[in-house]
């Protein structure tokens, strides 16, 4: 299945309320749901993609169906502690799980048991966002490209150079683990808890690089404080059409980055369709494109059906990625 981005131009709980100033909340014409807040798992930490492109969503839809929606961060483990327990949570609309795709379908191919079944334990509600995703350097790391950065591994001791991820199992993680074997290279990964504090240690020095997504780093990069080498994925980004992509000096690694928002397994299909409604409204509507564009995040429209057979698709793929790559959960 493939999804086409439509364009349409920080630990703990965080309340997202609801707007005062909203037309006619969907709740009242259409059913009590939701009668009281919505709590929503973000398996990563605060100032990530995942979590970024939740707030902005959620906010939205909170303010359209008339209650908050309750941001709870629970990162670790690549995602899976938080995969783990909204798959456990009660099947009754109030626990929800926006997350990314390293997450739901490469974790199960690096984790002997995730504590979670990507296709069993939850029923899709609607795909949200794809985002970019950038490979960054300290600007005093010698190398300005991909192409340089070959070079300069080359000339090193092998594992002199290490590199920071938001966790062992991430999407950044894996991509890192391409990086090495395609460029015939070998670099230490150095694993975090969450994006903003691997990309701050690269900004401080401690790590001289890092895979990012586009809005845990784009303050950083506007600022000086980070240098991009490189987008991840498959295609040069909007946000930055003057940056080459990995792939174009090194075919293969590549990917772009989907998010999406799930129920536990035995959700009420009413409830599901009324999420996936609500869900499209916001993504339909130009203050959250424009405000998801701002971080270079574009909007993915796909239906609940779409977004079970996207991730049927991706986790065969995921596994031979990882296979082939060599990459472990160190």
């Amino acid at each position: 299945m493939t999804f086409k981005p439509t364009r349409r131009p920080i630990v703990g709980m965080v309340v997202i309320a609801a707007s005062l100033f909203s037309a006619v909340p969907l709740a009242l014409a259409q059913g009590a749901y939701p009668e009281r807040p919505v709590t929503v798992i973000v398996p990563q930490g605060p100032g990530g993609a995942n979590d970024t492109i939740a707030r902005i969503v959620l906010q939205k839809m909170g303010t359209l169906l008339g209650q908050s929606f309750l941001v709870d961060n629970r990162p670790g483990a690549g995602g899976t502690i938080g995969t783990a327990f909204a798959a456990k949570a009660r099947p009754d609309g109030y626990t929800l799980m926006l997350t990314a795709d390293s997450g739901q379908v490469i974790n199960p191919a690096l984790y002997k048991n995730p504590g979670f079944d990507a296709v069993k334990d939850f029923a899709p509600i609607a795909t949200i966002a794809s985002a970019g995703y950038v490979l960054v350097a300290n600007p005093a790391f010698p190398p300005n490209s991909v192409k340089e950065l070959v070079a300069y591994l080359k000339g090193q001791p092998a594992g002199a150079v290490s590199y920071a991820s938001p966790g062992n199992g991430t999407l950044n993680h894996l991509v890192a683990e391409m990086f090495k074997k395609a460029a015939g290279v070998d670099m230490t990964h150095v694993p975090y808890r969450s994006s903003a504090a691997s990309a701050t240690d690269v900004v401080g020095g401690q790590v001289p690089l890092s895979v990012q997504s586009l809005p845990s780093v784009i303050g950083f990069i506007k600022a000086g404080k980070l240098k991009v080498l490189g987008v991840v994925n498959e295609k040069r980004i909007s946000a930055m059409p003057d940056v080459p992509t990995i792939a174009e000096t090194l075919p293969g690694v590549a990917a772009t980055p989907w998010y999406g928002l799930l129920a536990p397994a035995g959700t009420p299909p009413a409830v599901i369709s009324r999420l996936h409604e609500a869900a499209g409204r916001a993504l339909a509507s130009k203050d959250v494109q424009e405000q998801l564009a701002a971080q270079g995040c574009e909007v993915l429209v796909g239906s609940s059906a779409d977004f079970v057979a996207l991730i049927r698709g991706d986790l065969p793929k995921w596994a031979r990625i990882a296979r082939e790559s060599g990459a472990q959960v160190d």
